[in-house]
């Protein structure tokens, strides 16, 4: 049964575009129906919040978007009367108690939004968490919920793979670079309570598998541009395709070489980078710590990234890097 809710007050689903966000939502959704007016973009799309107002009485649904990137904008709200759910598992220390807020926040690094979602609604749609955590770079943790559930191998395989096809698709310098965008491709879903009949049935995964193939083309060429024991950095091109795999090449690298941190930068048209972080000691090294200390950065322990970069400050990142990631002092380097 619909949820229903005074015709005088509002409600919106806030969630990240990415695969996590998409996931959560949808399992929320599933479980206790609203109709909502749906804010979302690109997986970089973070400062959500501040992109409409709210009043007394409203009720707001926010997923996998950090806090301390939306804190102002989360006070504004509760001022406002707002009723405020929040599931979220990146950095939080600004969190606070507010008689409208429920916050289901846990940092941990093998948590994601999704799997937080699951625990609330005590597994009633697992598998959608299942696909999340996958598509969230958690394999490891899917791995245990699909084994625990008795998915075969084959079926693991196919829900990384609708993990990794979502998480894909919101990736972009914009909404403008993805396939789809995130609130149409979460109504696709939406129509799909098992993941199996969206992946075998659905349009969208066949376009985004083809593309996904297609972009990952690109990829069978690239090199780090400086990388050691511990770290690697790589630099992409100002280039739709790379803005898409950006996220996806860090993702991989981390499973292809456990313990390594990895950087990727990539070029925006302005000529500065936006950068995925990835830590290979989640728990001595947090990404998100490393990429809060910088203006547009954030993120959790295990996968952080940088915003906006500009180029004249490529070379300090680089030694901060490094420094952080090896745990030691360097000499200052730079990129040739």
């Amino acid at each position: 049964m619909s949820t229903e809710i005074n015709e005088s007050v509002a409600a919106y689903d806030v969630f990240n575009g990415d695969a996590d966000g998409i996931c959560a939502l949808h399992q929320l959704r599933l479980a206790e129906p609203l109709t909502a007016e749906l804010i979302t973009g690109a997986k970089r799309d973070i400062d959500l919040l501040n992109r409409f107002s709210s009043k007394s009485g409203d009720r707001l649904t926010v997923l996998d978007i950090s806090l301390d990137s939306n804190i102002a904008a989360l006070r504004q709200h509760l001022k406002a009367g707002a009723e405020v759910t929040y599931f979220d598992h990146h950095n939080a220390a600004q969190a606070f108690e507010h008689e409208h807020l429920h916050l289901y926040c846990d940092m941990a690094a093998d948590v994601c939004s999704s799997i937080l979602v699951n625990r609330y609604l005590n597994g009633l749609y697992w598998k959608w968490a299942v696909v999340a955590a996958y598509g969230d770079n958690l394999p490891a943790v899917a791995n245990v919920m699909a084994g625990e559930a008795g998915l075969n191998q084959s079926q693991r395989e196919q829900l990384q793979e609708l993990g990794t096809l979502l998480n894909y698709n919101a990736y972009g310098e914009s909404v403008d670079d993805l396939h789809f965008h995130p609130a149409a491709l979460y109504q696709a879903m939406h129509d799909y309570i098992d993941p199996f009949d969206f992946l075998h049935n659905a349009a969208q995964f066949a376009v985004l598998r083809n593309a996904y193939a297609s972009d990952m083309a690109f990829m069978q060429d690239l090199r780090a541009d400086m990388e050691s024991e511990l770290t690697s950095i790589y630099i992409l091109p100002a280039q739709a395709w790379a803005r898409r795999v950006s996220g996806i090449l860090a993702n991989q690298l981390t499973q292809e070489e456990h313990g390594k941190s990895f950087a990727v930068l990539t070029a925006k048209p302005d000529g500065s980078y936006v950068v995925s972080i990835r830590s290979g000691e989640a728990d001595h090294c947090p990404a998100g710590q490393f990429c809060s200390a910088f203006a547009t950065g954030g993120g959790r322990r295990g996968a952080g990234g940088i915003n906006h970069l500009p180029a004249s400050e490529v070379d300090s990142f680089v030694q901060a890097f490094i420094a952080y990631f090896e745990k030691m002092e360097i000499p200052q380097l730079s990129l040739t």
